[in-house]
């Protein structure tokens, strides 16, 4: 009789100790939860104030990107010619709609080059000779929002960029910048000129003949770390009562038995 009471003194030992491991492990991962909804909503609150101010200089998002390396969605106005021969395609949707954001190189007043998002086509508008009107030549002026840049792939799932092509899944910068460069190397010159390490995507004004269609750009950021981190905290409360609740049970069996045997 003693030696079986030691056993279960020994065995309820062991589950309460995987229920507060269980229980410590979940609450960890509850409050880490936490740490992450107020990390979102500190980048939400950013955004937003960044996506209100007016728009700044080229030398503005330039030196911004020096000092922090994170440039986006801030508000910027640029002037410099299109290098339409460099244009490059990023497969996108748009409401509902399979096609691709045509990405421009643009020359800027000092030689450097800045990628420039232009907009989206519709897959059958992909050829630059079904929309000619909309490759505006000489000094244009545009205005839009700073894009970081993206140096991997996003995940295993998502198809190979097609540089040969220049047809792109993902903005891979160094792709894109080797292409963009190559495409504004002077006639006269041997060098190619430098290319911005971000992008931007074109707000305005509209193009010539509507495409690329511009403006498209989708700030959203799902935050769902509130209903994740209350997930945590209802497991770890639920391991709580349900072990709590077989302990209680064994325990009366435990004493039921006791007693019949005594």
């Amino acid at each position: 009789m003693a030696e079986r009471r030691r056993s279960m003194l020994r065995s309820t030992g062991f589950i309460v100790a995987a229920m507060a491991i269980g229980i410590a492990v979940l609450s960890a991962l509850g409050v880490w939860q936490l740490h992450r909804l107020a990390w979102k909503e500190a980048l939400i609150a950013r955004i937003e104030s960044r996506i209100e101010q007016p728009p700044g200089t080229i030398g503005d998002l330039s030196r911004l990107w020096r000092e922090t390396g994170d440039v986006a969605y801030v508000p910027t106005r640029v002037t410099g010619t299109f290098l339409h021969d460099g244009e490059m395609l990023f497969y996108t949707t748009y409401k509902g709609a399979v096609g691709w954001d045509v990405l421009t190189p643009m020359r800027l007043a000092d030689g450097t080059i800045l990628i420039v998002d232009r907009g989206f086509v519709p897959i059958d508008r992909a050829d630059p000779a079904t929309r000619g009107e909309g490759r505006p030549d000489g000094m244009v002026e545009i205005a839009g929002l700073a894009r970081n840049p993206v140096n991997e792939k996003p995940n295993r799932f998502m198809p190979d960029n097609d540089p040969g092509k220049r047809q792109f899944y993902w903005k891979d910068i160094a792709a894109l910048s080797r292409l963009a460069a190559a495409s504004a190397k002077p006639a006269d010159a041997g060098g190619e000129s430098p290319v911005l390490p971000f992008l931007l995507d074109q707000s305005a004004p509209e193009n010539p003949g509507g495409l690329p269609r511009v403006g498209t750009t989708i700030i959203a950021f799902p935050n769902n770390h509130l209903q994740y981190a209350l997930t945590w905290f209802g497991l770890a409360l639920a391991l709580l009562g349900v072990g709590s609740y077989f302990l209680y049970a064994r325990r009366q069996m435990a004493d039921r038995a006791a007693r019949e045997n005594g």
